[in-house]
């Protein structure tokens, strides 16, 4: 696969890097600590009509305090063309006490695009209490909304984030978020997915 356009600058270096597979694969590397208080990032990662394009990073993003603004904006934007299939796959987003980040992430499908996207987001380091960490994730699908969450955690945070209806004590939360054509007729079957399950399923799907 090509990769027509692989351009990057600030915290977010881009490699293309070998997927072993017909997909094209693209590992975000931190060239710097980040996001901190005060900064503005934004990716932004298209599929063009028949590509396979396979997207991680190299480690975990952390989101640190900053030195005069308080709130870090990190914004992720997906698009998938007819046919192609994206995969968003970064590791952990960990919320490091006293820090802000508001992370949005939208993802635009064409009706027969597929989207594998995975977020998991950690609430302080060990023994660590958490910054404060607003995330939204909006998925469309031929202009038609799929999904439109929000969750905010940590202080300053809407109560009743850390209660049994959300998170129940626990600090780390994550979600794996899959669209095909063929579920509108033939629905997979829930079950129960923990990292090793999810890693498992994610190979199933090819």
């Amino acid at each position: 696969m090509a990769l027509p356009v692989l351009d990057g600058e600030g915290p977010l270096a881009l490699r293309r890097t070998r997927s072993g597979g017909p997909a094209a694969r693209v590992t975000l590397v931190g060239a710097m600590s980040g996001p901190l208080g005060g900064d503005h990032l934004t990716v932004e990662a298209t599929a063009h009509e028949g590509a396979m394009l396979h997207v991680d990073s190299a480690a975990a993003t952390i989101a640190l305090p900053g030195q005069t603004e308080p709130t870090a904006h990190y914004d992720v934007r997906l698009t998938v063309a007819g046919g192609a299939e994206l995969r968003w796959l970064p590791e952990q987003l960990i919320s490091v006490r006293e820090s802000d980040l508001r992370v949005t992430t939208r993802a635009d499908l064409a009706a027969d695009a597929r989207l594998v996207l995975r977020e998991e987001q950690v609430l302080g380091r060990t023994g660590e209490a958490p910054g404060h960490l607003t995330s939204r994730l909006t998925v469309r699908r031929a202009g038609l909304l799929l999904l439109d969450q929000e969750l905010s955690c940590g202080p300053g945070a809407p109560g009743g984030w850390d209660g049994p209806a959300v998170l129940a004590g626990h600090r780390a939360v994550g979600q794996l978020i899959v669209v095909r054509q063929e579920f509108t007729h033939d629905k997979p079957q829930p079950a129960l997915l923990v990292r090793r399950a999810m890693d498992e399923a994610l190979r199933r799907l090819g």
